[in-house]
């Protein structure tokens, strides 16, 4: 999306970029799907086709949060600081970043994920996309939110959304733990640079959870003051 087309945004609303930055976030999370799916069976060039959407979909939210933070109004008449609105949108990018990261990491080393680990590590990968999508949803709530002035029903419905972020969050870690498990007693058939690799790389898709819950956790902030 150009610059004039996010400026147009912001003539509805100073909050409606920071609800479109986390859609395009999570569209670069939902996309390791596809890329991973195809990473299985080795197809590399449809899985490099699918990080190159990766990375244009950082791209597009890194220049959305440049626009943020040169055009967001100061002196804004709301119910949250424009600081709390700059932090937001940090952590929200830290998302497209990691999921840039796993894709080119797995790309550079044509990194196969062991057959023995592929059904679990996928579920673990739609699982912190869950994450993501909650996260988004939950700051598509802003604007009802500022309506509200942060009170009422809304804030009681989007809590709601906060704790179920938490508990996907959870779930994560659980999973992942349960991989490195699984990885653990197959390492010793694997290269070991690979395995080193694959231990990293389950790191970072749980980050994708993490940083989700961060952006949630940012959101609760700014419900409680």
């Amino acid at each position: 999306m150009p610059t004039n087309a996010f400026l147009g945004v912001f003539a509805k609303s100073p909050i409606k970029p920071i609800e479109e930055h986390i859609k395009i976030v999570h569209q670069a999370s939902e996309t390791l799907v596809p890329f991973f799916e195809h990473a299985f069976k080795g197809e590399w060039k449809e899985a490099a086709e699918y990080q190159q959407t990766i990375r244009n979909l950082e791209r597009e939210a890194d220049e959305l949060k440049r626009v943020v933070r040169l055009t967001l109004p100061r002196g804004l008449f709301m119910p949250v600081e424009r600081t709390d609105l700059l932090e937001l949108i940090t952590h929200q990018d830290k998302i497209a970043n990691k999921a840039k990261d796993i894709a080119g990491r797995v790309i550079g080393r044509e990194l196969l994920i062991p057959a023995a680990i592929q059904e679990d590590f996928l579920a673990y990968v739609k699982r912190c996309v869950d994450a993501t999508k909650q996260a988004s949803e939950a700051i598509n709530e802003l604007d009802e939110l500022l309506e509200t002035g942060f009170r009422g029903r809304e804030v009681t419905f989007v809590e709601k959304m906060l704790v179920e972020l938490d508990a996907i969050e959870q779930d994560t870690d659980d999973m992942q733990i349960k991989i490195r498990r699984e990885l653990h007693a197959i390492e010793g058939q694997l290269n070991p640079i690979d395995a080193m690799f694959l231990y990293k790389i389950i790191e970072w898709v749980g980050t994708l959870a993490d940083q989700a819950e961060r952006v949630g956790s940012r959101l609760e902030l700014m419900l409680a003051r």
